[in-house]
């Protein structure tokens, strides 16, 4: 079997031979292959690579001569002319086909891959033993050996970020541990590799100290500081000042250091919590209705409660205001005494109307604080922060509600990994990955007009309700019976218990075509803003798409006609469509048939008149109106 390396100077060997690669370019050219090996390379992009300014007319026949002599060299009893199974022709270039044990880079990414899987699932020892191996396979420079003006070259200077990247990675678990010393030789190489980056330096300073070496801690970082100032004429930013404070407070100590050889080192310590956290928002006292989603979350609740498998997720999915906060709280108060460690509760702000979206780093550090885990303990980084959190969930049944997700990649690292757990994430998105992982998905349709009436009912009075019955249908049908209109709807009723509800309708009815009917004070309900978060996040063709439905007359949407209302082939405003459905501001309610809800049909008309020219909205109803007389149909 051969051996191929690339992480240093670059080789082949078989048995305890090494081959002679031949001409400088000829092993650029191998060196090419390996860093991508088991993907197919362009030829052109081979010919950018080994000829970076000005490559001779003759390029691909050289490149083709150099492919034989290597086929040659690594299959010597190849007859002439034949493929072979090392290096093949594919898609236009070449590919070197070979096997993870075989490729010290292929080593390297597989290894890194299980720890980073290790990290995530809370098994730290673990991590950074794989983690450790795989920087095992760094010998030094990428590639040494062949040309310097090829090394320059951004293939491998990816696959030195990828170093630099598992580096972090196994410094953030070992600082986990408290057992840095498998690190410390890589990390200085990494430094070398990237001296001006501050993240390395940082772990370099907390991992130096954390093995006992104060004094070298403070001399690193005092050396790095000095380069920064000389180099880039700046001070330590903030991560770095941190690890320097740490180690001066003498916060960094060895926890987990081997005594001898053959000695296990201990496991981190994962202090039990200093409080069960309590965490949730209260119920609302007017919930009613939803007994089919409740029904549903039972299943999940008593499923995850009695397994000794997988915790359970599920997605409660829905359009702004349809009530997913609202049950999703309610399911979390009604079940919390099965979950006896405690409920953890994150604001996600996936569609805050005026803050960003929160980062899941941030939100590990707030979950393990509220768990009972000292700052001084959290570390850096997304993965140690994440195998922490499953380290101190491990053996324990939590209820967490996490509100207002915008991605799969902000909520999976905050999802516990010991059954008997349970998440309830709300989000406006589909969050189609974190359904593929497992998660059961919860879509919320809107209230029945019997469950809409109780609602009212609920903030109003039943009294109101039942003395003007004919009012009370025509406030729930325009507000689409959506729950959030009809709280503020409710909201006014009840700030003015001495106006009858068909004043209130009335209203409702004058502002036909605006939200203003539906607009809260500042900082309560407000229709037109909900909606507003959730459109701000659409690319531009999904907005222009989304705000020139309210052109189309029927309530139906298919993709042909909106095609024909936005000027686009049928195939595009199809994928348009299923991304604004999987936002939830269209509902696909039967195979290939699209609509909005009355009040973001409202909502989009308001958009398209302040946004787009009368010209542009002329012209699409020229071309749905052609559309119609070209077809005959809707």
């Amino acid at each position: 079997m051969k051996r191929f390396e690339v992480l240093g100077p670059m080789r082949v060997c078989e048995g305890e031979r090494e081959l002679d690669l031949g001409f400088p370019q000829q092993r650029a050219l191998l060196g090419l292959l390996l860093v991508q090996a088991g993907r197919p390379v362009p030829a052109g992009e081979i010919v950018d690579v080994l000829w970076s300014e000005r490559p001779p007319a003759s390029a691909l026949n050289v490149v083709r001569r150099y492919v034989g002599a290597l086929r040659r060299l690594l299959e010597p009893d190849l007859p002439p002319r034949a493929p072979g199974r090392r290096l093949l022709r594919r898609a236009g270039g070449y590919l070197l086909e070979a096997g993870e044990d075989e490729v010290d880079l292929l080593r390297f990414r597989g290894l890194t891959k299980r720890g980073k899987r290790a990290a995530a699932t809370g098994r730290p020892e673990v991590a950074l033993r794989h983690f450790v191996e795989a920087l095992g396979e760094w010998r030094g420079p990428v590639a040494m050996g062949i040309p310097a003006s090829v090394r320059e070259h951004a293939v491998f200077a990816a696959v030195e970020r990828e170093l630099v990247h598992t580096t972090v990675m196994a410094a953030d678990t070992a600082l986990l541990c408290g057992r840095t010393e498998p690190v410390l030789s890589r990390l200085r190489q990494a430094t070398e590799l990237d001296p001006l980056n501050e993240s390395l330096h940082a772990r370099l300073v907390m991992a130096l100290a954390v093995c006992g070496l104060q004094a070298e801690a403070l001399a690193a970082y005092e050396g790095v500081r000095r380069l920064l100032a000389e180099e880039l004429g700046v001070s330590p930013g903030a991560e770095l000042a941190a690890a320097h404070t740490r180690v001066l407070r003498q916060e960094l100590r060895p926890t987990g250091l081997a005594s001898g050889p053959g000695t296990r080192a201990a496991p981190p310590e994962v202090s039990e919590p200093v409080v069960r956290p309590a965490q949730l928002p209260p119920d609302l006292m007017v919930f009613t209705g939803r007994r089919a989603e409740l029904g549903s979350l039972l299943e999940v609740t008593e499923a995850a409660v009695d397994s000794a498998g997988a915790p359970a997720t599920v997605l409660i999915g829905g359009m702004a205001g349809i009530g997913k906060t609202t049950l999703a709280v309610r399911w979390a108060h009604e079940v919390a005494d099965r979950f006896p460690d405690g409920q953890l509760f994150v604001e996600l702000r996936g569609f805050d109307p005026s803050r960003a979206p929160l980062d899941p780093a941030e939100a590990l550090r707030c979950m393990l604080a509220a768990l009972g885990v000292p700052p001084g303990r959290l570390p850096s980084g997304l993965d140690a922060l994440a195998g922490l959190y499953r380290s101190v969930l491990s053996g324990r049944r939590l209820l967490v509600l996490l509100d207002d997700a915008f991605e799969t990649d902000q909520v999976r690292p905050l999802l516990p990994a010991s059954p008997g757990c349970l998440t309830l994430v709300t989000s406006r998105n589909g969050l189609p990955s974190l359904v593929a992982s497992g998660a059961h998905p919860l879509r919320l349709g809107l209230p029945s007009a019997a469950d809409a009436r109780a609602v009212l009912a609920l903030r109003t009075g039943p009294e109101r309700l039942a003395a003007e019955p004919a009012a009370a249908d025509e406030i729930i049908a325009r507000c689409g019976r959506l729950p959030l209109a009809l709280a503020v709807v409710a909201a006014r009723a009840t700030g003015r218990p001495d106006f009858p509800l068909t004043a209130i309708a009335a209203e409702l009815r004058e502002s036909r075509g605006s939200l203003d009917a539906f607009a809260g004070p500042a900082g309560a309900a407000d229709a037109r803003l909900a909606f507003a978060s959730s459109y701000r996040c659409l690319p531009p063709e999904s907005a222009r798409l989304f705000r020139l439905l309210s052109l189309h007359p029927g309530p139906d949407l298919t993709p042909d006609t909106v095609a024909a209302l936005a000027g686009l082939t049928a195939r595009t405003a199809r994928l348009i469509l299923d991304d604004l459905a999987d936002a939830h501001l269209v509902t696909e309610h039967a195979p290939g048939r699209y609509a909005p809800h009355d009040l973001l049909r409202v909502f989009a008309a308001e958009l398209t008149e302040a946004q787009d020219s009368l010209t542009d909205r002329r012209a699409a109803r020229q071309r749905l109106l052609d559309h119609f007389t070209r077809t005959g149909r809707g």
